[in-house]
């Protein structure tokens, strides 16, 4: 039985190893830095690797870990003694330089990315979570440890404000090069 219990350690170990892009593309969409996206990522890691006997579940390794990530960055967050409520915090908009023209589909990207750093925190770290990670609400909800009401009504707005941010961009785009 021993044997046993520490080859499922070992395969989720392994698990907990491979889920580091995810943690980093995830912790990117939050801070839109590579270097704190790298710490974060590697932090949770860390924290999980050292903590897994505090996962109840192996099924929710997964939500587990981005519990953890979430952790990490609020941690961070708070070492730069930033307000958090989710309402005001406003993250600056990402460093990614605007489409360019190597690429439609790299400028939808870009577009995508800049929209999703200006959202707040709190919708920021929703809509990535539902919409690029695919969790469920009431696992984003555990993630984040806030009510699935929230989720739903954060998701409902930052997909509005995405919405108009991509819509009015083209436009703009378009009285820029009229006035060249």
């Amino acid at each position: 039985m021993k044997w046993l219990q520490s080859r499922e350690q070992r395969e989720l170990v392994e698990q907990i190893k491979a889920s580091r892009v995810r943690l980093y593309r995830l912790a990117f969409a939050w801070c839109h830095d590579a270097v704190l996206a790298d710490d974060l990522a590697q932090e949770a890691l860390t924290r999980g690797l050292s903590r897994l006997e505090q996962l109840r579940e192996s099924a929710r390794l997964m939500s587990w870990l981005f519990a953890i990530l979430n952790r990490c960055w609020i941690d961070h967050l708070r070492t730069r003694r930033e307000d958090l409520d989710d309402e005001v915090l406003a993250e600056l908009p990402s460093d990614l330089p605007g489409p360019d023209s190597h690429a439609e589909r790299q400028q939808t990207v870009n577009r995508v990315r800049a929209a999703v750093a200006v959202l707040p925190l709190g919708q920021r770290q929703v809509v990535t979570l539902v919409d690029l990670e695919d969790f469920s609400y009431a696992e984003v909800a555990e993630i984040l440890a806030i009510p699935i009401g929230t989720v739903m009504s954060r998701l409902c707005r930052a997909r509005g404000s995405l919405r108009g941010l991509l819509l009015e961009a083209p436009a703009a785009q378009q009285r820029l090069r009229s006035v060249k």
